[in-house]
């Protein structure tokens, strides 16, 4: 098949952006011809060069809502897709899903959308919300098929009336394996905690300074891997409350599989999620997870098995996990074992890529293509 993955952003490291990446690689090494369509002028994710994967610039695509750069992208977007030809459109996140639902469908090309977590999910405000459920409503009339990566986003979709479950599938995300020598070493002292993600809106990286300041009776570090809008305010934070001995601000990076080697335990704070690949690459390296409870992340989290689900804004909660977790090396061991049992038997690659590759081929042949 020739493939267009179109995404909204690939100017930073993100799941959605991991996961667009890693397919479109591995689509090409099973003799699929493999596009990459994105937002902006840059793309950080560099091997996608190195397996010479056309990536093509779509300026107009942002992810605001804008609707003098929204016709533009509209129109590149179907420009590019007359010149290209594909068999199919894989559209990625909410702005890239919108105008690649619209532009396949007036070439009829068939489109398959993955949210990644939709935009009417919970955490978002009441006004957006409404604006993107109504988008959703009047696009699921011309969409052929959409890829939920948990079951709460099928359920969030299904409970809003934006498509109907038989254009629906769930696919969990999946992640390549690693090499036992990155596996983590969950007795070593003192524990390192670890959270990567971006720092903006809804990762809340402020709420577990806020806790961990409370905490510094007891021995840990902690290290904060990304960038963004509000990393400066962590910095300050982390200053002002004496933390900066003990917190490793280690921006944007690439090697995450040799960083969550040197942690001990996994913490994912959020307001919304779908299903976060930095918790399924913790998994992986076999560390307990500490997570939010939102969207699907119970999916991958069993509370009190391989980790804890913290109620949304329940400091205490969170406090009390910390607090057992940081001195208790045996759990800490024995949730790690269980993370990475469950990550072999629902999260690699391999079973995502399997099932994504077999509904694309569905949704082409129902389209006769």
């Amino acid at each position: 098949m020739r493939i267009v993955q179109l995404i909204t952003r690939m100017d930073t490291i993100g799941g959605a952006q991991i996961h667009v990446s890693d397919l479109a690689v591995s689509l090409k090494k099973s003799g699929h011809e493999v596009y990459v369509m994105t937002g902006g002028s840059i793309c950080v994710i560099d091997f996608l060069k190195v397996e010479e994967i056309p990536v093509i610039y779509n300026k107009n695509i942002i992810r605001e809502i804008n609707l003098i750069k929204d016709v533009k992208a509209l129109k590149e977007t179907i420009r590019i897709l007359k010149e290209i030809s594909p068999d199919l459109v894989a559209a990625h996140t909410s702005k890239a899903g919108i105008i690649g639902r619209i532009a396949s469908w007036s070439l009829g090309i068939p489109c398959i959308y993955t949210p990644h977590g939709w935009s009417f999910t919970e955490g978002v405000s009441k006004k957006k919300r409404s604006l993107y459920i109504l988008f959703e409503k009047l696009i699921g009339i011309i969409s052929k098929g959409v890829i939920n990566v948990s079951k709460y986003d099928e359920e969030l979709a299904l409970k809003h009336k934006v498509l109907p479950k038989g254009k629906m599938i769930t696919i969990h995300n999946g992640v390549h394996d690693i090499l036992p020598s990155q596996m983590a070493a969950l007795k070593d002292e003192p524990p390192v905690l670890i959270m990567v993600a971006r720092f903006d809106p809804p990762k809340t990286q402020l709420a577990l300074l806020k806790i961990l300041a409370k905490l510094q009776d007891i021995d840990w570090k902690l290290n904060l891997v990304g960038d963004g809008k509000q990393l400066e305010e962590a910095m300050e934070y982390s200053e002002e409350r004496g933390l900066s001995d003990r917190v490793c601000f280690l921006g944007a990076r690439t090697e995450i599989p040799d960083l969550l080697a040197q942690a001990q335990v996994f913490v994912l704070i959020s307001n919304w999620e779908g299903l976060p690949l930095s918790i399924l690459e913790a998994m992986r390296c076999g560390l307990p997870i500490i997570a939010s409870d939102v969207g699907g992340v119970k999916e991958a989290v069993e509370d009190s098995v391989n980790g804890f689900l913290i109620p949304k804004d329940n400091e205490m909660e969170l406090a009390d996990k910390l607090s057992l977790l940081l001195t208790q090396p045996e759990m800490r061991v024995q949730m790690g074992k269980k993370s990475r049992e469950v990550y072999e038997n629902n999260f690699t690659f391999d079973q995502m890529k399997q099932k994504t590759v077999t509904y694309y081929k569905k949704i082409v042949n129902q389209t006769g293509r």
